[in-house]
């Protein structure tokens, strides 16, 4: 049983134990990389605008963690920002703002469909400026949301996303491995981004990408990848899965195999 674990180097370490220990043979193939952006002038006004925020929006610990240094260097105490209601994607990211002293709203669902559905944005009905702590490309959807309902959106973009160029040899040198595993590969994708990176990077190897069963990480990005699937003639198999923790994945992929 082989996993490809896509998880960033820094969250996968968790998954790549608890799959290993229970018998499956894991590669560890990060498709994302998080490079944060220099503190900008740009950025530093934004963070003059927060007094008058309402929510923070953190989309990851990596958000968190340049988030607080530039928010310290941009002269910014966190007293003055008392005020705000902070939501965290995940437990991961919640963890990470409680180092701070900060305690967030977290969804059970860990996509902005899931942050959107969060009572907070029904029960603050005078939020009229909202902040995102991200990285370039993610939160589209609901930053796009929130406009819609006529909320300021304050764009923080603090890091880069990229694939590791580490990840294009380690593919290249494991790739006559993986087409000898039993099939289907696993593979855990969490978002559109390392998504798009899945696909870049097994363009020349179809056999890869359809030999795959895919645990995806709420509704749309299902529906992207069902989308992927449908209107190029793929014929991979694609579930959807709530959470990111490494036991809800185990046990998705354990049920499943009962099934094949």
């Amino acid at each position: 049983m082989l996993f490809i674990n896509t998880r960033p180097i820094d969250r996968a370490q968790a998954l790549t134990q608890c799959l290993s220990q229970s018998g499956f043979e894991v590669l560890d193939l990060p498709l994302l990389e998080l490079k944060p952006r220099p503190l900008t002038q740009s950025l530093k006004q934004l963070y003059s605008q927060l007094q008058h925020t309402q929510c923070i929006v953190v989309v990851s610990p990596t958000a968190v963690q340049v988030g607080m240094q530039y928010l310290q260097q941009a002269g910014i105490l966190t007293s003055q920002i008392k005020h705000i209601q902070w939501i965290a994607v995940g437990k991961k990211t919640a963890e990470a703002l409680a180092e701070y002293q900060i305690s967030s709203h977290v969804p059970e669902v860990e996509t902005s469909e899931g942050m959107l559905s969060l009572p907070i944005f029904n029960q603050l009905q005078d939020i009229t400026q909202i902040a995102f702590w991200r990285g370039k490309g993610g939160r589209q959807f609901m930053m796009q949301q929130c406009t819609e309902r006529h909320i300021k959106v304050l764009n923080f973009v603090l890091y880069e996303r990229e694939c590791p160029q580490t990840t294009l040899s380690k593919f290249s040198a494991w790739l006559p491995h993986i087409t000898q595993a039993e099939k289907p590969y696993w593979n855990c994708i969490s978002s559109e981004a390392s998504w798009k990176h899945w696909l870049a990077l097994t363009k020349d190897h179809p056999d890869v990408l359809n030999d795959c069963h895919y645990l995806v990480l709420g509704e749309r990005l299902y529906q992207l990848l069902l989308d992927e699937k449908n209107n190029h003639q793929k014929c991979f198999n694609i579930t959807k899965i709530l959470d990111l923790e490494p036991n809800t994945i185990l046990q998705m992929i354990l049920q499943l195999q009962r099934k094949l």
